[in-house]
């Protein structure tokens, strides 16, 4: 194969400021269900089993070394950083605001040092919606970042809300691509993901953040914000596989009077304002399923570092059953587009 530019979409990253408030989260009395993660990766015991052992601490701290020496091996061109879950959301508004503007200042120093290799989505306190929409400015228009991140809900509450749509005129006035990332579900929803290791990625983010996305098409988010543009990963979250049953069970809910009255169908929101990654999911089949169903032009590559390893990645992006010209709108075709980032000349 040919070389091509790769820009990996969906790759975690922090600061330390950010590690020891969750680390102050991880000894507190909260019931959230991002406590299991967040313990493992900021309170484990040096040596223990498990997070500790795999050092996602490390990873996410982390630019210049070992990453940026991976990404050379691996040839791996740009990182498109984003502040790992649960972000700044699991803190009280005002020190989330702080660590979020903290964090933007960080990441655009690391962008404005290395122009082509890496590039960054912007945090914000959704907790504080007219201070966040501030920050979204200032992160678009003064630093120049490429887009937007949000880990999902904010203490249950979800982007269908009319509270959080100073956040979203924001973004849609600056192009700015919002990532909603997965976290813990909502205290209203993590009954049955408690138990045998469902709460994360094997099973509750997916459901998690498919329920963020659905409310905000059922919602009528996109009939207010029509070129507002959201992505999510882990190959849509299983949203593209179940699209056909969203569809025609909302129309006839809308049709008995259960549900909004919306502009356009469940499945134009999706294909219209909806790109997703295939971060963390290296299947040849859901890919090409994923492609002929949403179209190429709304899926990216990702890596999903440091929770998922570099090499694996590649590989399987390098052989994936897609004609050249798909993949090079997947490894970075349709990232330049979406994230604002500067084309190879």
């Amino acid at each position: 194969m040919a070389k091509m530019r790769k820009i990996a979409t969906e790759e975690a990253w922090s600061i330390p400021e950010v590690a020891a408030e969750l680390k102050k989260v991880a000894n507190s009395p909260t019931q959230a269900l991002d406590k299991l993660l967040v313990k493992g990766i900021y309170d484990a015991q040096p040596g223990a089993d498990g997070y500790d052992a795999m050092d996602f601490l490390g990873g996410l701290l982390d630019v210049q070394d070992k990453r940026l020496s991976q990404m050379d091996e691996l040839g791996v061109d740009m990182h498109l950083l984003s502040l790992t879950a649960p972000g700044v959301q699991m803190f009280d508004a005002d020190t989330a605001t702080d660590l979020a503007a903290l964090a933007n200042d960080r990441m655009a120093e690391i962008c404005h040092n290395n122009p082509t290799r890496f590039a960054g989505l912007a945090s914000f306190a959704p907790h504080s919606p007219k201070r966040a929409a501030k920050e979204i400015d200032r992160a678009m228009s003064e630093l120049k970042l490429n887009g937007l991140i949000v880990n999902s809900h904010t203490y249950g509450e979800y982007f269908d809300d009319p509270k959080f749509w100073p956040i979203l005129e924001a973004a849609e006035a600056h192009d700015a691509c919002i990532y909603i990332h997965p976290r813990g579900a909502s205290d209203t929803l993590k009954g049955p993901l408690q138990d045998y290791g469902m709460d994360s990625a094997m099973w509750g983010y997916g459901v998690e953040v498919g329920t963020h996305a659905v409310r905000m098409m059922a919602g009528g988010v996109f009939d207010a914000f029509p070129n507002l543009k959201i992505c999510i990963g882990h190959m849509g979250e299983a949203v593209p596989f179940w699209i056909w049953r969203i569809n025609f069970m909302n129309s006839r809910a809308q049709s008995a009077n259960r549900a909004k009255k919306t502009e356009r169908s469940m499945e134009e929101y999706f294909k219209d304002n909806f790109v997703f990654t295939t971060s963390g999911v290296e299947d040849d089949l859901a890919l090409r399923y994923s492609i002929d169903r949403m179209g190429i032009d709304n899926v990216l590559w990702a890596i999903d570092y440091p929770y998922q390893p570099m090499k694996p990645a590649v590989d399987w992006m390098d052989q994936a059953p897609v004609t050249e010209e798909e993949r090079h709108a997947l490894y970075h075709g349709n990232a330049e587009r979406i994230f604002h980032i500067k084309p190879l000349d």
